[in-house]
């Protein structure tokens, strides 16, 4: 444990008890421990339990909201590609495992359909590393949240799918040597 990983709650916040999906509000004065911040969340280790903040709630534990790929764009008008798509798709992060959900092979197909004034819908198909994980609406939300901030993509519809399963074949080879799984 880095000891500048604690800090203490600054003001009432919610977040999302994983792996349940439930949600808790946590006080100001609690002491908590940053155990990830990727992807513009935080998960923390509150009493031994894991908590899941909004990264736009950064400033409750004292923290910088993390810049995402959409933010970095300069000229809106020529911002949507696919390869942007799946940079915001590499921000997702389960709570739990430190690698983004493309590199799991979470994300099983990803289709854009062109809709009328240049903008476009996009549907999603993804799993999860287990079907009965509390966190699947959790990351679905998170998945169209940020391809939703995408600048003009009009439309996210996420399915989650359980066929075929998943399995660590899946996995990218990063996620494998960042999992120790070689």
């Amino acid at each position: 444990m880095n000891m500048k990983d604690v800090t203490i709650v600054k003001r009432e916040v919610e977040g999302t008890l994983i792996p349940y999906g439930q949600v808790v509000n946590l006080m100001p004065g609690t002491e908590v421990l940053v155990t990830q911040a990727l992807g513009g969340s935080f998960t923390l280790n509150v009493n031994g339990n894991l908590i899941r903040i909004d990264g736009k709630d950064a400033d409750a534990i004292g923290k910088q909201p993390i810049q995402m790929p959409v933010d970095k764009i300069s000229n809106i008008n020529e911002a949507f590609s696919e390869e942007l798509l799946w940079e915001q798709l590499k921000t997702c992060y389960d709570p739990e495992i430190p690698v983004n959900i493309v590199d799991l092979g979470l994300i099983y197909d990803l289709v854009i359909t062109p809709k009328p004034g240049g903008f476009y819908h996009i549907g999603v198909q993804m799993t999860l590393t287990a079907p009965g994980c509390g966190m699947g609406p959790v990351l679905s939300q998170d998945v169209e949240n940020k391809l939703r901030a995408v600048p003009n993509v009009s439309d996210v519809d996420v399915v989650l799918v359980f066929d075929p399963p998943w399995d660590s074949e899946r996995m990218s080879e990063a996620a494998k040597l960042e999992l120790g799984l070689f």
